[in-house]
């Protein structure tokens, strides 16, 4: 898929992999359409960031999906 077009299917894309990636048993509580293009800039760095680690610690997945929270709320 070619992230570099920010279009509301690849933040959807991003969203949905995020949340694979963490196995949030609270994904399906993060509609990926409830983001907006306009964030596609976090949403990429968060995406890029998740998606380069093995493995996340705890820490790490509590403040990935905090983010994730914040980014939803500021549309």
């Amino acid at each position: 898929m070619d992230l570099s077009e920010k279009s509301q299917a690849n933040v959807e894309y991003m969203i949905e992999q995020i949340k694979t990636k963490l196995r949030m048993a609270t994904g399906a509580a993060m509609q990926a359409s409830a983001f907006s293009v306009n964030q596609y800039d976090d949403i990429y760095d968060l995406y890029d960031m998740v998606m380069n680690k093995q493995n996340l610690s705890i820490s790490e997945v509590e403040a990935v999906v905090s983010e994730l929270g914040q980014l939803r709320g500021n549309q």
